[in-house]
């Protein structure tokens, strides 16, 4: 199995400084955020001497450290999730029409004209699983980084 480490990034100045609670000697800092993961792996190897490879790395900003900036980034992450939420919605609600118009003998391009989506989309739609995520969408998983402040 492997391991997972996760760091706390807070925000001083204009760097990032991470840290894995619990973990001495794993700290290190970077300009972006983006950078965090690579920055991480390249220290916990040499720390632990392991490959780089063969852990995960979690990000977590402590969103406290960024000060009035939280309250817009929660609010916007949480309306993110909403329309994601949505969006989910809809689509099982258009996979459900679609199925029905399908089995009702409509043609593909009745289907997509009917629901407004076009044709190549129907047949994605029929081709889905019966969770009715593409093998794509599945792939994704979660999120990168977390908008949790600490380690879990």
């Amino acid at each position: 199995m492997r391991r997972t480490y996760r760091a706390v990034a807070v925000r001083d100045g204009r760097w990032w400084f991470l840290q894995v609670p619990g973990e001495q000697g794993l700290f290190t800092q970077v300009r972006r955020l983006d950078q965090a993961e690579a920055m991480l792996r390249e220290v916990i190897g040499l720390m632990r001497k392991v490959p780089e490879d063969s852990f995960d790395v979690v990000v977590e900003p402590d969103l406290s450290s960024i000060g009035e900036l939280r309250a817009v980034i929660e609010r916007a992450v949480q309306e993110r999730e909403r329309a994601a939420a949505a969006q989910d919605s809809a689509s099982a609600a258009i996979r459900d029409a679609v199925a029905q118009i399908r089995a009702s003998g409509f043609t593909t391009r009745d289907a997509g004209a009917l629901v407004g989506v076009s044709p190549q989309r129907i047949s994605q739609l029929t081709t889905t699983g019966p969770s009715g995520e593409s093998p794509r969408r599945a792939a994704e998983g979660r999120p990168r980084f977390s908008t949790d402040a600490g380690p879990r």
